[in-house]
This record gives C-alpha cells, structure tokens and sequence, in this order.
C-alpha cells in the first residue's frame, strides 16, 4: 500500500487563492496608479512564511462605490493603499502581498512611489482589525513564496482566523515577551505550546497556553523586535492571528479516519468475543 504523505497534501491543499476587488478603469481620480503586467513564468503554488521582509505604512483606507465588479458593474467596497519599498521588486497585477498576516490581491501598482492598492472584502474586515487602521500606520509585509522553496518560518495562508488582544508585556533579558487573550475557543483549540502561529503575518513559536484564562504567549528575539510592528502594540492592542493550518488538516483528516477505526474496533472485540465463547 503506497504510504500517505499528509505534508505533501497539505502543500497541494495550500495553493489557494486570495479575493479582492477588479482592477480599478483608469479615472481622474486613480489615473496616478499604473498596473504592471503579470509575468507569463509565473508559478500558482503560493503561499508565505511567515518572515516578514519589511515594514511599510498605510497611505489610505476608504470606502468606495464604485468598486468595478467581474461583469462591468460597480459595488461598494473597502479599497487599502499602502507604501512599501521591498514587495514592490518583482510585484505585478494580480499578485498576492501578505498585509499584516492578511493574503491580499494587488489591483493596482504605482511603482514610482512604492505604493500598491488592494481591495478588503467583508469577511477580511470582520476577522481582521483592519476597520481600526488609519494613514501613517505600520504594517508587516510579506512577498508570497513558492511552495516547495526554503521556508525559514512555516506554512502561512494570510487567512487570518480572528484577532487577540494584548493582554501583557514584559522583558526577559534581550528577549520581548507577549501574553494574548483569544476569547474564541475555536482558535484556541489549535494554539499548542512549542507550536507555530502567525501573529500579524509573523511566524512565531507559542511558550505557553493557558485555556482557563484564555491566553497564550510568545517571545521576540532581539533581532526580530527591530523587524515586524509587534513590538510597538500595547495591553488592549489587537494582533490577527492565523493559527497552523497542518493542525486543521490532521484533524479533519484524523477525523475521518475514526469511524474506520470504530469499527475495526467493535469487529475485533466481536471476533475475540467468538473466540471466547467456544
């Protein structure tokens, strides 16, 4: 019987797709904002690391009801514009950029200014604490990768499950240390010690879960303090949280292996009830 790879699956199961709005038409009001074509090489397996590659800030955030729908049409929407040196190397139209931990779609590029525009669906803002940001503030950035490339961090969607809250702060030598409250049991459950987490796009390893009290914490070395925009949040802070998704995929699949195992079970202590009887 050929052996079942799970983190092979996995690495399939991955390969999604993030949403967001249309490209804008051009218009006296975004003509400022040009699209880059999409390379014809590039690769659909994508996914992010949780390795931030850099800080940027946001430029603006509105809504709009003009929003360009799939058949011509328009619709009200969120639309995010942010600033950022790095991820703008090699971004096109269509790409996928992690916002503080959120996959988001590039709908317009304005490579001399190092802005890019991506759109917020509905179920973004309602997992995300996105409704909360406002101009000038700071956002971890991420380019996406290439399932099967080198992966300093751990498999990341940017499909944030919903949002804890800085419950405390402290320091530890170098080290900056996070305890944060989650309220939702269902994130909770997948929030294991020594177990990854993405916390606003940073993969990060969890030091201790507390289920009674509903927190968990983590710790930041001193080079990653300088890197990503936690260190800047304070108790009553929120942070998105994208718990690790191989968890999610055992237990379905662990779960659906159960009733199989049920019933070997109940067949093997038939057979040994049988046996006894004779």
């Amino acid at each position: 019987m050929p052996s079942f790879n799970i983190f092979g699956l996995s690495s399939i199961l991955l390969a999604s797709s993030c949403h967001a709005f249309l490209p804008s038409k051009s218009s006296s009001h975004h003509h400022h904002i040009h699209p880059l074509s999409r390379p014809s090489s590039h690769q659909q397996l994508e996914m992010f690391t949780g390795i931030v590659e850099e800080m940027g800030t946001v430029v603006s955030m509105e809504e709009r009801d003009d929003m360009p729908l799939w058949d011509g049409s328009t619709g009200k929407g969120t639309e995010l514009v942010v600033e950022g040196k790095v991820v703008m190397d090699g971004a096109y139209l269509g790409c996928s950029i992690s916002v503080s931990g959120v996959c988001l779609t590039a709908t317009e590029l304005e490579p001399d200014t190092n802005r890019f525009k991506v759109g917020l669906a509905p179920e973004t803002l309602r997992k995300t604490y996105f409704t909360e940001l406002k101009a000038g503030d700071a956002v971890n950035l991420e380019r996406a990768s290439e399932i099967g490339g080198r992966n300093s961090g751990h498999f990341v969607q940017g499909h944030v499950d919903g949002v804890g809250v800085v419950k405390d702060r402290w320091i530890d030598e170098d080290s900056l240390c996070y305890q944060i409250k989650v309220d939702n049991p269902d994130i909770l459950r997948y929030i294991v010690p020594k177990g990854f987490i993405a916390i606003d796009g940073t993969s990060l390893t969890v030091v201790d879960v507390n289920t009674e009290e509903k927190w968990f914490s983590f710790m930041l070395v001193e080079y990653t303090q300088k890197k990503i925009i936690i260190p800047a949040k304070q108790p009553g802070d929120k942070v998105n949280l994208e718990v690790d998704v191989l968890g999610k995929y055992s237990e379905t699949a662990l779960a659906a292996l159960m009733p199989r195992l049920e019933a070997l079970e109940a067949k093997v202590e038939s057979l040994e009830k049988q046996l006894a009887e004779k």
